[in-house]
């Protein structure tokens, strides 16, 4: 089960960070994913980690390299997504999703993972 927060309005040039509470055991060996999806849209892959290899394995999409960043804190099962630099197109839902493999290289479709969390709202304007 996963579990979304820390959505909210902003104004452009802000920050905000969401938090996935993951359970331990996608956690020991899990590839985790940010998606988003703004009105009218596909939903939109933006970064994934595999936790195992937490500082080697992490990858982000163009769009968010250098202002997005994600971390981990395994003893309380939460994986974040810190959002700086925030601008208007970066308003949509963003989702936390897991894979069943622990394998983050080349995933980047929604049909490559499995649990999702219901989401969890940003404004920017």
């Amino acid at each position: 089960q996963l579990v979304e927060s820390g959505g909210g309005s902003v104004q452009a040039g802000g920050s905000l960070r969401l938090s996935c509470a993951v359970s331990r055991y996608t956690f020991a060996d899990g590839c985790l994913g940010w998606f988003r999806q703004a009105p009218g849209k596909e939903r939109e892959w933006i970064a994934n980690v595999r936790t195992l290899d937490f500082d080697r394995d992490t990858r982000y999409a163009v769009s968010v390299r250098g202002r997005f960043l994600i971390s981990q804190d395994k003893d309380n099962g939460t994986l974040y997504l810190q959002m700086d630099r925030l601008q208007v197109e970066d308003t949509a839902m963003y989702y936390c999703a897991a894979r069943k493999e622990s394998i983050c290289g080349g995933a980047y479709r929604q049909t490559d993972y499995y649990f999702w969390g219901q989401g969890t709202q940003v404004t920017v304007s």
